[in-house]
């Protein structure tokens, strides 16, 4: 069956959202008199949700009710300053716009707070994405495949039509664990290497890359 459904994940991917996650955590850890992270130990930090951010970040042997008290702390920052310096890879958008010419649907999934990730899909991808599902209660997080199993229902289609593209090791499970083929990006969180530890096998090093491989590799009968 041909591909003709995408589930994006978002930061890292469709959206540089490093600076805004950095400062809204970064906030939270000097309300408590906590060093500062740099924006490269953020980069390995997100993917599996801000829970395990801040347990990175926070020094070790903090409290697990410290970090209860500071995740509404960091959503209430986050929540108004997510889009300060956020905005998408260059490219995206215009590959996300020929794609949906070419007839694909497309969804985004994020371990991000679901408020957030409907957020930045209404400014960012209303032309192009149908649905975006974040964290919330009552859906398990990723790299559980329940994101992509809801996303897939909202969008009427199967996961034997669909593809999963994303930029960590997180992506990589998610995309195993709901049965679909898995593009890697290179321009994300994650670099080649580790990817390529982590069984990643297909990569695109562009967004424009992203449609070659669609129909070259993982969109042919």
């Amino acid at each position: 069956m041909k591909i003709n459904t995408i589930v994006w994940d978002m930061d890292g991917t469709v959206l540089n959202t490093l600076i805004d996650l950095r400062e809204s955590v970064n906030y939270v850890l000097s309300l408590y008199g906590m060093p500062e992270r740099s924006i490269e130990e953020y980069r390995s930090f997100f993917g599996n949700g801000i829970r395990h951010a801040l347990e990175c970040a926070v020094p070790q042997g903090t409290s697990k009710e410290t970090i209860d008290e500071m995740l509404p702390l960091f959503k209430e920052h986050y929540d108004i300053h997510c889009m300060d310096n956020t905005c998408p890879y260059d490219g995206v958008l215009d590959v996300m716009k020929k794609l949906k010419e070419m007839g694909y649907k497309m969804a985004i999934v994020s371990n991000k707070i679901d408020s957030a990730v409907k957020e930045l899909n209404e400014r960012f991808f209303r032309d192009s994405v149908e649905t975006a599902i974040g964290e919330r209660d009552g859906i398990n997080r990723k790299p559980a495949p329940d994101m992509v199993e809801q996303a897939l229902a909202e969008l009427g289609r199967t996961k034997e039509e669909s593809v999963y593209i994303g930029d960590s090791e997180v992506d990589l499970l998610t995309a195993r664990n709901s049965g679909l083929p898995c593009i890697s990006v290179l321009w994300g969180f994650r670099d080649r290497d580790y990817l390529i530890e982590e069984g990643a096998e297909v990569f695109a090093e562009t967004p424009e890359d992203i449609i070659q491989i669609l129909k070259k590799q993982v969109g042919e009968d």
